[in-house]
């Protein structure tokens, strides 16, 4: 495995600098956190917000994503939808964005995303796979949690990034707040990549990728926001990638991609959960998947597509009622 000139950790603290920066403009808090570490708290204590979700989001993508907001119609649902693109896929959303990496000491637990994964290397056999490593002094990891990281959890982060507790950044969105609801539709692009990565179809094909979804209003119940945040990409997101493979390759893969390939699609998320006992691994896992796949192939000039948006499951989710 060899080091790259492009160091997500290094772009991404530059993005997460501006919240840092300019906190009260983003509604963020910073804090000083266990060991010297630095806490951006983007909704726990703090009201966050949309354009703090675009940043947390931006960041989490080591700076090699760009993020705006639209709207878009979902069969009279107008809903806030993220718009995300970038030209490193492979770097910005498996080397980077995807929470691979499961922050677990006897006090503290929540799933971690961004740019320290690379420094860490978790999931090691992913990087081998990408051949990609960053060599940055500094760490910065987004974790999607209800509380701050306890001092046990800095360091154990510090340890396996190779860094100094004091230069670590450490970025939390709860996922029942605004900028966590971004930052989890803004994972649209990562979400296509890794289930194809998943079913086998390999991540030196990728050129580019953008992506499409909506914002899930946020919900005080972290497990029925939860729910949400899934629902807005298994049945409103849209995955585009160019990719540079044959044409069967590409027709093979899609046809197992979307998430209605899945024996758990139709329903919202959270009916699905409940009814599989709260346990995530009673829940299909082709489930996890962008409900449409546009790819254009730049080795032949074809476009291909897979999958749809399913309005009616979105409208569900989001308890929606037409008031006239």
């Amino acid at each position: 495995m060899v080091g790259n000139s492009l160091s997500v950790n290094k772009l991404g603290l530059k993005v997460a600098q501006k919240l840092i920066e300019y906190h009260k403009e983003y509604n963020v808090k910073v804090a000083s956190g266990p060991s010297g570490s630095t806490i951006i708290d983007a909704g726990i204590e703090a009201k966050g917000g949309i354009d703090a979700g675009i940043l947390v989001a931006e960041a989490t993508m080591g700076g090699l994503g760009r993020i705006k907001v639209g709207f878009r119609d979902y069969d009279g649902l107008a809903l806030p939808t993220i718009i995300v693109y970038t030209d490193h896929p492979v770097i910005a959303c498996m080397a980077s964005q995807y929470a691979g990496w499961r922050i677990k000491t006897k006090d503290y637990f929540a799933m971690g995303s961004g740019p320290a994964r690379a420094l860490a290397l978790k999931p090691k056999k992913l990087f081998q796979e990408i051949g990609y490593k960053d060599e940055h002094d500094e760490a910065l990891i987004v974790l999607e949690a209800e509380k701050y990281p306890t001092e046990e959890a800095i360091k154990l982060i510090a340890e396996k990034c190779g860094v100094k507790p004091q230069n670590v950044t450490v970025i939390i969105t709860p996922t029942q707040s605004i900028a966590g609801s971004v930052q989890i539709s803004a994972r649209i692009v990562e979400t296509g990549i890794h289930k194809l990565h998943t079913i086998g179809f390999h991540l030196n094909r990728f050129i580019a990728g953008q992506g499409e979804a909506p914002i899930a209003p946020p919900h005080p119940d972290p497990t029925v926001a939860m729910g949400r945040t899934n629902d807005m990409i298994l049945y409103g997101g849209v995955a585009t990638y160019f990719v540079n493979a044959e044409d069967s390759e590409i027709v093979e893969y899609l046809k197992k991609a979307p998430s209605c390939t899945s024996r758990d699609y139709g329903k919202p998320f959270y009916e699905a959960f409940k009814e599989a006992g709260f346990d995530f691994y009673k829940i299909d896992p082709n489930l996890f998947a962008p409900a449409m796949y546009v790819v254009f192939n730049v080795k032949t000039g074809s476009t291909f597509k897979a999958g749809y948006i399913n309005a009616e499951v979105l409208k569900r989710s989001v308890s929606f009622q037409e008031v006239k």
